[in-house]
């Protein structure tokens, strides 16, 4: 038999969750307290990321049903809404949501809203993605170094890397000079990137 869940979130502790749990009682879903998650956290924090999430994930099983008011309450933004309710549909748990007419998203007219879901996160992606070039470029453009700073002074690098020519072992070289092994090595990478570049010009 099917069990009927319900997850009701708010974003700040002077907030209440009463108001979810008896708009989800009106559409006429029967939840018992045991079966309702509620908590507060930020709408900006991943469905992933949120303990009561992750309480209620290990509650469902197949056949079971998920009843939210909103669908933010799923996920961050599109793309998070979009992997909460693909995730529950692999579990085959229906999800319903209030604010889209009570429709289950892993129906077929679900399945149609989850198609327009899916066209903003594409759009959410690539607008992210081209604020982050954008942001490349003109940091690269004002002259700044991207990425993070060298954990090595200049003279601590050469000194990396002559011991690295003389065939020095990483972890010594890494001890001594007080930083990871993976700084070593990256500096062994593009040494050796160099000397291949080197002799493909000559």
């Amino acid at each position: 038999m099917s069990r009927v869940f319900a997850y009701c979130r708010v974003s700040t502790a002077d907030q209440t969750t009463e108001n979810q749990v008896q708009e989800i009682a009106r559409a006429g879903f029967q939840v018992s307290k045991h079966h309702t998650i509620e908590e507060v956290v930020s709408g900006s924090v991943a469905a992933c990321d949120r303990a009561g999430w992750q309480r209620l994930l290990q509650k469902l099983d197949p056949g079971d049903v998920l009843v939210v008011t909103k669908l933010d309450r799923l996920g961050r933004n599109a793309m998070d809404v979009r992997a909460s309710v693909e995730a529950l549909a692999q579990m085959n748990v229906r999800v319903h949501c209030l604010a889209l007419g009570g429709v289950d998203l892993t129906s077929s007219a679900g399945k149609l809203t989850m198609g327009v879901i899916s066209a903003m996160a594409e759009f959410e992606r690539d607008l992210l993605v081209e604020r982050t070039q954008a942001g490349l470029s003109r940091a690269k453009a004002e002259g700044k170094t991207l990425g993070r700073p060298s954990s090595l002074t200049n003279d601590q690098q050469q000194e990396a890397r002559e011991r690295l020519a003389q065939g020095h072992p990483v972890a010594a070289i890494a001890r001594d000079l007080r930083t990871s092994r993976q700084t070593i090595m990256r500096l062994r990478e593009q040494s050796t990137s160099a000397s291949q570049e080197a002799e493909q010009a000559t």
